[in-house]
């Protein structure tokens, strides 16, 4: 199959469908790929580098979707671009379909499979054609250097002899990918940052990454997968409850990053205007739903502005795109990957199975029918966590009865062992010669003298294996003592030479040990050295 990928038409669009990396990976699987002359100019992919990648450069847009069978695209296709395609072509790009119904009539009058890399089912498998992940990562990142532009301190605390300056606080609301990829530049910026999310099910995702999981005391909790692991909308009761929390927090926060997105509907409003007055002068919000209306109240799409107390609002529309390499790489990556399920035999062939989860999910237009919405996948995205009960803090008396039944159970243990090894020690008795019955019993007084004297030894001197070599070496001298005594020069030689090389073993550990724990301590300087370095300094 011929694969094409257009110039984005779109204002400010840096990122192209098809890089020279990913074509290679497509012509692998058996594909013809070819770009319109200028695709990658924004992303810094000259047509020259396609060229080099073995890329046909079409010159126009109407000759490209002429000349191939899968048009590749990033943004949302426009009217003329779908109405210059022909029935049975497929189309890969984003789409939107619950906010673009007319788009969607019109790739099913055409006849087109249209493909949607915005409902890509979130569940393992896809995770490497999920698009909106990979934006939403960049995004994220983004959003926080342009916080981090805007906002006039440090984002890490800093204490210097000019004076001390606190760490910036950040609070991120809404810990999806973009969440969480913001979460992450920030706490490694230094500043102390604060998340809130509806679902549960990501405090502990949060608190992994160094953040402090925002906890809203409320009794309906979301699941995360009746809802492809995006939140869902919450009731009024438990949206009064989240706004008085957030107004709570705005004086104090310097920087608020807003992700909160459900997918076919605006954005919700959860930063209002009373909470921007109430935040400090100099802070900064970054409003990532800026495209579906905005999380804050004041946002105003592709601008920034600042407000009559100097809060700084920042609403692009176009993150991704002011990375446009890495965003393109990114998402030449996902494509190819759905190419890959969609090519199983990887002889260029496509085969479009309506029984994949993951094609019937992003399908949304199909032999002249639409396929939205699709139905839910078999695989649940995510599942909701219990919450991990605490362990019970044990009273006085509880603790003293624990130690009892503990001390009695040991005591149990021992005595058991005793009357076991005392009755095959007399059946051993009975049966045995007294040359061996002798033997025997110097093997387990050495056995157990040696495993005593150095499990006593705290475990702060020794190492576990330190421990069980010396016990060996314990147990070899004990009975070689008792052998010295033999009436025998070869038994009293080897006793020798086993309590030399025993101590050998136990006393050289010891003055080993002793030497590296040397190499960490501070060697102190003579009086006198210090005396006259103490009047230099001065």
């Amino acid at each position: 199959m011929r694969i094409g990928a257009l110039r984005e038409g779109f204002e400010g669009e840096a990122r192209v469908a098809v890089t020279p990396s990913s074509a290679g990976h497509l012509m692998k699987l058996g594909h013809e790929v070819f770009v319109e002359a200028g695709a990658g100019a924004r992303a810094g992919f000259s047509d020259d580098s396609y060229r080099a990648a073995g890329v046909t450069v079409v010159p126009s847009a109407a000759e490209l979707i002429r000349s191939v069978d899968v048009v590749a695209k990033v943004r949302q296709p426009s009217e003329a671009e779908i109405g210059q395609m022909q029935p049975g072509q497929t189309l890969i790009s984003f789409f939107y379909p619950a906010q673009n119904s007319e788009l969607l009539a019109q790739a099913k009058e055409q006849g087109i499979t249209a493909i949607a890399m915005d409902m890509v089912p979130r569940i393992s498998r896809a995770q490497k054609m999920d698009a909106l992940s990979s934006m939403a990562n960049i995004a994220g990142y983004r959003a926080v250097i342009e916080a981090a532009n805007n906002f006039g301190r440090f984002f890490t605390g800093q204490v210097t002899a000019a004076g001390k300056v606190p760490p910036a606080k950040v609070l991120v609301v809404g810990a999806g990918v973009a969440g969480l990829a913001a979460i992450g530049t920030a706490v490694s910026l230094g500043a102390q940052v604060y998340a809130f999310d509806v679902r549960p099910e990501v405090a502990e995702q949060i608190e992994s990454m160094g953040a402090e999981f925002v906890f809203l005391d409320f009794q309906e909790a979301q699941d995360g997968a009746a809802t492809g692991g995006y939140a869902a909308p919450s009731s009024p009761e438990f949206r009064e409850k989240q706004l008085e929390k957030f107004r709570e927090l705005a004086p104090q926060m310097d920087v608020v990053i807003t992700t909160a997105l459900i997918p076919g509907r605006d954005a919700p409003k959860l930063w209002t205007r009373d909470m921007v007055e109430a935040m400090k002068p100099g802070s900064v919000i970054v409003d990532l739903a800026a495209e579906r209306g905005g999380n804050c109240e004041l946002t105003i799409p592709d601008e920034r502005h600042v407000t009559e107390n100097d809060v700084s609002i920042i609403g692009y529309t176009d993150f991704p795109s002011r990375m446009g390499a890495q965003a393109s790489e990114l998402y030449g990556n996902n494509v190819r990957h759905f190419l890959a399920d969609l090519t199983p035999g990887k002889d260029g062939v496509i085969v479009h199975n309506m029984e994949d989860d993951v094609i019937r999910g992003a399908t949304v237009t199909h032999d002249g029918d639409v396929t939205w919405p699709p139905p839910p996948p078999k695989v649940a995205a995510i599942a909701a966590q219990k919450p991990k009960e605490k362990p019970k803090e044990l009273t006085p008396e509880e603790k003293r009865a624990a130690e009892v039944a503990a001390f009695r159970a040991q005591t149990k243990s021992q005595v058991t062992l005793l009357v076991v090894g005392a009755i095959l020690m007399l059946l051993v008795g009975m049966f045995a010669p007294a040359s061996f019955l002798s033997h025997f019993i110097v093997f387990v007084l050495s056995v157990f003298i040696g495993f005593q004297v150095i499990w006593n030894v705290s475990h702060s001197l020794h190492t576990p294996l330190m421990a069980i070599t010396n016990a060996i070496s314990s147990i070899i001298i004990v009975g070689a003592l008792l052998q010295i005594g033999s009436g025998s020069w070869l038994v009293v030689l080897l006793a020798a030479l086993s309590v030399l090389m025993a101590g050998v073993n136990i006393f050289g550990g010891f003055m080993v040990t002793r030497r590296m724990l040397a190499m960490y301590r501070k060697k102190e300087r003579p009086a006198a050295q210090a005396k006259t370095g103490a009047t230099t300094g001065a």
